[in-house]
């Protein structure tokens, strides 16, 4: 008992001491294991390691690891909730609650890659040209101002308006952001973008740096492509029409990309980085023993996406989502120029098809009944996997050439230049063995041509996170013909009510931060 007492004693001194001398700033210590903003920032590898941090911030749960494209998916006519998981069904029946905990999460850790630019900007912009020489910290801002572009892209098009914040926090007046108008946040993301575009190099093949030769960071391509994605968002149809002529004969990035031969190229987990991909996210198989769900990295991090087993078929994954039949049946609309089913169905959709020779799933024969179908695309079916795991080392294409390609034929139809947009569909169309629109639809009026790009884009785009933001920005649920359509295509939308189309503010947010403003879905 003595000893007992004893140490109660010791512990109430050492309370005291605490109490008395907290504040004397002898007693602090620097943990030189966990290094402060003051301590960092000092060498060229800590200036890389800072632009490296924000793209590990985009294989998170919320980001592109699971939650956003699935939550991004969902709200398409093209996709549909099939899941225990009530959040999953909510969100693309248009009733998802702010209390969401995947909503909150795509909120998170999109900030946290705006955090983590935000550090990098600020700290690297005051590096002298001793540290790094001026092409290296180019491409280092270069790489901060694109995925801080990227991330307020997503919030934009996620939740239509947010904070912008774009310098890290010096006290606390600084963590309540007010929320921007679209406008402000708009013109941060062409100003970002446009930096980005004006500082990144073409490819990293023939850089010199820790980053020499590397595959996967962001490129001038990417900002330009973005950037006019942007502007056509927002439907400022010149700006985007110059932003997509740069990849064309005569500009600055025409023969960098072009489209692959075989579709389904660009979501395997071979292959990647390939010529039709302008961004996409890592994702490695093989590394780590700790989900990279949320939180701080380490050594013991896995770099992997859960998308594969959460669209994966029943019996061999999750199946959370699936395919609806309008979108199955666009598919079936055309015929190939040799008499064949579109190729890019199979290469998105799990489906019994004996007529085209597939009748197997996963290697093995067809073990679900023949009139289900399921998701394909950004799943280990056909990669010789017998089944999905939680964990994949498929890469999340951001941006693909088919991409710009449809992005300007919708410009030239816009601005009065229908006939022209032909050439540049057909190019995506021939790659599926389409036959030629202008032989089969010859001379469209801008509305027929209107409709056309919204089939195209349909096919080439499903399950990638593209169809809810192309019914937004073409004006679709404001429309009352097209709503009536959109019903008919996917029974989701017959909850749909007006400002639904985009997901809540989280209720956590707004209840801690009184400048912050709920959007039309809370």
């Amino acid at each position: 008992m003595k000893i007992i007492t004893d140490m109660k004693k010791l512990l109430n001194l050492l309370l005291l001491l605490v109490v008395l001398f907290g504040c004397d700033k002898k007693l602090d210590q620097v943990n030189p294991n966990a290094l402060t903003t003051a301590g960092y920032w000092k060498t060229k590898d800590q200036a890389f390691a800072g632009a490296t941090a924000i793209y590990n911030a985009l294989i998170l749960d919320g980001t592109y690891m699971r939650s956003f494209p699935g939550l991004t998916d969902s709200r398409g006519d093209d996709f549909t909730g099939d899941s225990p998981w009530l959040d999953l069904e909510l969100t693309g029946k248009f009733i998802i609650p702010a209390t969401s905990d995947p909503v909150f999460w795509i909120w998170r850790d999109f900030y946290l890659v705006i955090n983590r630019a935000n550090q990098v900007l600020a700290n690297v912009s005051k590096y002298e040209a001793g540290i790094l020489t001026a092409d290296e910290k180019n491409r280092i801002l270069g790489q901060a101002y694109f995925l801080r572009g990227l991330a307020y892209w997503n919030l934009a098009t996620t939740f239509k308006a947010v904070p912008v914040i774009t310098e890290p926090p010096v006290d606390q007046s600084d963590y309540y952001a007010p929320t921007a108008t679209e406008d402000v946040l708009w013109n941060q993301i062409y100003a970002d973008l446009t930096q980005a575009e004006s500082m990144l190099p073409i490819s990293y093949a023939s850089v010199t740096g820790p980053d020499a030769g590397q595959k996967g960071r962001a490129t001038k391509g990417a900002a330009a492509g973005l950037l006019g994605k942007a502007y056509l968002y927002r439907k400022d149809y010149a700006k985007a029409g110059t932003q997509f002529e740069k990849f064309f004969t005569g500009g600055p990035l025409a023969g960098v990309y072009s489209l692959m031969p075989n579709y389904r190229d660009n979501f395997k987990d071979v292959g990647e980085n390939n010529a039709e991909s302008l961004f996409e996210v890592q994702f490695t198989e093989g590394s780590g023993t700790d989900f990279n769900w949320t939180g701080e990295p380490s050594t013991s991090w896995k770099q992997v996406t859960a998308i594969s087993v959460t669209y994966g078929m029943e019996g061999k994954g999750f199946s959370d989502y699936l395919p609806t039949s309008w979108i199955y049946t666009e598919f079936k609309q055309e015929k190939t120029t040799g008499g064949k089913s579109d190729p890019r169905l199979l290469a998105t959709i799990a489906s019994y098809e004996p007529a085209d020779n597939s009748i197997l799933a996963y290697g093995a024969a067809w073990a679900n009944p023949q009139n289900k179908i399921y998701p394909r695309k950004y799943t280990n079916d056909g990669l010789g996997r017998a089944f999905e795991t939680p964990e994949s080392g498929i890469n999340y294409r951001v941006l693909r050439y088919a991409d710009i390609l449809l992005m300007y034929a919708e410009v030239l139809n816009e601005t009065n230049r229908t006939a022209q947009a032909y050439s540049y569909i057909q190019q995506v169309r021939t790659r599926a063995q389409l036959p030629d629109l202008a032989t089969t639809k010859p001379g469209m009026t801008q509305a027929k041509m209107r409709d056309q790009l919204a089939h195209e884009r349909a096919l080439e785009f499903s399950i990638e996170g593209q169809r809810i933001n192309d019914l937004i920005r073409w004006g679709w649920f404001n429309d009352p013909a097209k709503l009536a359509l959109l019903k008919t295509h996917d029974t989701d939308f017959n909850n749909y009510v007006a400002g639904n189309e985009y997901l809540p503010i989280p209720l956590r947010e707004l209840d801690v931060n009184k400048n912050l403003m709920p959007n039309s879905a809370n």
